[in-house]
């Protein structure tokens, strides 16, 4: 029975992660599509704001109460809707935001974890699935912590630079496609470190840590 059970979580987990990585492999065609052809502004502008304005509101609707997400959803439509033709022909300034803010504010997440009196990123996901942690361990995953937030940093500053040296073509292609290869890299060279350094360590590496860091 507890297997079953077990193995019926585990099945709902990976339909989940399934879902997630079709969105996301979804959205990034539709914006690379969008961000290639000269007849598309409209789907182009709404795919630069949708992520932000989805997870505003998603947010305001879990935190706040039930009318005022409501209200602000209203203002968010007006607000949309008077100046969209603004935000049709800037669109590509709000990808830039979109893109290089996520990223940016994922290299300040875990850089700001380095911080005196705080438990790095990667300590705190690695003790929330192995813990209690040895020395060693700690000590590996607060360096882990520093490689992930100089990788981000780097991401962030190379988005923003192709943004301004490259055609919108070509700097869609990377922030929709290849920043995926390039964090799926990081993860290959985590996971081959921490295994060197850290053989005994029962198995499963970051991206295990932050599902379960995140989901419980």
């Amino acid at each position: 029975m507890i297997h079953s059970e077990a193995g019926g979580e585990g099945a709902v987990t990976r339909s989940q992660l399934t879902i997630i990585v079709a969105i996301i492999v979804g959205y990034a065609g539709l914006s690379y599509y969008s961000d290639s052809v000269p007849n598309a502004p409209n789907l182009a502008a709404g795919l630069s704001l949708a992520p932000v304005v989805l997870i505003g509101l998603a947010l305001a609707w879990r935190w706040t109460r039930p009318w005022v997400a409501l209200l602000m959803f209203a203002v968010t439509s007006v607000v949309l809707y008077r100046y969209w033709a603004f935000i049709r022909s800037n669109y590509p300034w709000s990808n830039l935001v979109q893109q290089a803010g996520a990223y940016g504010f994922v290299a300040l997440g875990f850089a700001r974890s380095l911080a005196p009196g705080l438990a790095p990123l990667c300590t705190q996901m690695a003790d929330k699935l192995h813990g209690p942690l040895t020395l060693a361990e700690v000590a590996y995953t607060r360096r882990a912590t520093v490689a992930w937030a100089i990788f981000y940093a780097l991401l962030t500053f190379a988005i923003a630079g192709l943004f301004f040296a490259a055609s919108a073509r070509v700097w869609s292609l990377f922030v929709n496609f290849a920043t995926f290869g390039l964090i799926g890299l990081m993860f290959v060279a985590e996971h081959t470190v921490r295994r060197k350094l850290l053989p005994h360590r029962p198995p499963g590496g970051t991206l295990v840590a932050l599902r379960q860091f995140l989901i419980g």
